[in-house]
């Protein structure tokens, strides 16, 4: 028997569940929690691995953690194909697996698209609660798929936003981005001709392309912005140039994961722009207030995100407990039980 499970079989919870199940207000909290945790040590956390296809067309990655406090033990597989982008199939598809850190035994399996989808933004919005201005009104988003959508819903619940810039490399796809948004919110949500158009007056920006080239650049940051940076966690790819991330008061999920994955700050070092003592710290540092945030208004801060295990398995647990109480998803029978033999 588990410690924080029930034996009634392996639960599948599907996109729409976790859609209704996971509301970006209650993702924050949960992921202000797991960070500040990750910070206190509570999670063992392997570097994900990443097998790539042919060409680089698409990658499976891996992503395993331990909750020690809760013996629990999760595991995203998930895939990245940056083609599907502006179809009608989501670039990041996979499932998050959950099992009894007791037994061993397979209890959930929740939809990986809508998890990652929504902590991503979460996690942007616990970043942004703790680094931006608390007067910040000005929202630009660069990138108009998924995580522009999420990152805007994070954004709305965090600070008082009052007007939104959006910019992408399709203008077609903005206009449609900028009118669901605005009928969404009841904010005016403007297509920009340019990045530095969009961002010029920006408190917050978030940039939530698949480049692999620089979008952002630091001569076109106001000072006292805030910017999150989440479309790369790759080491070879990068959204903002290495002026941006100089001026920065440059702040991580994790820091380990940054110096393997982050490529916006590891080619700025290889290019000599900043060292490694130019990061400050995770961002749950900030929460358990042993690394200082912005210091004053004029500080340029920069969150830079690779995506952490643990945030899928945090958000899994979240949805998983909210399901069994609701009664949500379908319940299988999988094995996992010990067979006799003659």
């Amino acid at each position: 028997k588990g410690g924080v499970f029930e034996i009634v079989g392996v639960l599948i919870i599907k996109q729409d569940q976790v859609d209704q199940l996971l509301p970006m207000a209650e993702c924050i909290t949960v992921m202000e929690e797991v960070l500040a945790r990750l910070a206190r040590d509570d999670f063992q956390l392997p570097l994900r691995q990443v097998m790539w296809l042919p060409e680089k067309i698409g990658a499976l990655a891996l992503m395993p953690a331990y909750w020690k406090s809760r013996k629990m033990i999760g595991l995203k597989a998930v895939t990245f194909f940056p083609q599907n982008e502006g179809t009608e199939l989501d670039t990041h598809q996979g499932a998050v697996l959950l099992y009894d850190g007791e037994c061993g035994r397979l209890v959930a399996m929740v939809d990986g698209t809508s998890i990652t989808s929504i902590r991503t933004a979460a996690v942007s919005g616990v970043a942004t609660k703790l680094l931006s201005r608390p007067d910040s009104r000005k929202l630009a988003i660069i990138g108009t798929g998924v995580q522009a959508r999420t990152h805007l819903e994070a954004m709305v619940a965090i600070r008082p936003i009052a007007h939104v810039m959006v910019f992408g490399k399709t203008s077609n796809h903005a206009v449609r981005f900028s009118k669901a948004a605005s009928r969404r919110y009841g904010l005016p949500v403007e297509v920009a001709p340019s990045c530095q158009h969009a961002v010029a007056d920006a408190d917050i920006i978030c940039t939530t392309t698949s480049s692999q080239e620089p979008v952002l650049r630091g001569e076109w940051l106001r000072p006292g912005s805030h910017i999150n940076a989440i479309g790369s966690s790759m080491a070879f790819a990068r959204e903002l140039d290495g002026e941006a991330v100089r001026r920065s008061r440059l702040f991580v999920d994790r820091k380990e994961s940054a110096l393997h994955e982050a490529g916006d700050f590891l080619i700025a070092r290889k290019e000599g722009i900043v060292g490694e003592d130019h990061i400050v710290g995770e961002v749950g540092e900030v929460l358990i207030d042993t690394v200082e945030g912005r210091k004053s208004p004029s500080d340029i801060t920069l969150f830079k995100a690779v995506g952490l295990a643990v945030e899928d398995l945090a958000a899994a647990w979240h949805v998983y407990q909210k399901a069994r109480q609701q009664g949500v998803g379908i319940t299988v029978e999988f094995g996992g039980t010990r067979r006799e033999t003659d």
